[in-house]
């Protein structure tokens, strides 16, 4: 039996206007566009196992992110500071010791 979310998404003019030139931007993290999208198919009353099977990711995960828009709105869809140690590897370029050969 599926279940509502109680977090019923409603959009104002300009949440809907940033949200839906996120999902079209092919040029955007992969995040920036899933999470709008997910937001998109809440407002428009998908249930959360909707939006995690045509998305083709985890129901929690669409859960997660429909209660942080809910409370948070377009903040919360940015990412927070992680805990941990930072990230080990750089940017992608060249390695170091790869040089030209002769």
């Amino acid at each position: 039996m599926p279940r509502h979310s109680p977090f019923a998404i409603m959009l104002s003019k300009d949440e809907r206007d940033i949200l839906e030139s996120r999902a079209r931007q092919y040029t955007l993290p992969y995040f920036q566009v899933i999470r709008a999208r997910m937001i998109l198919m809440a407002a428009d009353g998908y249930a959360n196992d909707q939006i995690a099977a045509a998305l083709s990711i985890g129901r929690d995960v669409v859960s997660l992110w429909r209660k942080r828009f809910f409370y948070q709105r377009l903040a919360g869809l940015e990412e927070h500071p992680r805990s941990g140690r930072p990230r080990a590897f750089p940017p992608r370029g060249r390695r170091p010791g790869q040089g030209h050969r002769v």
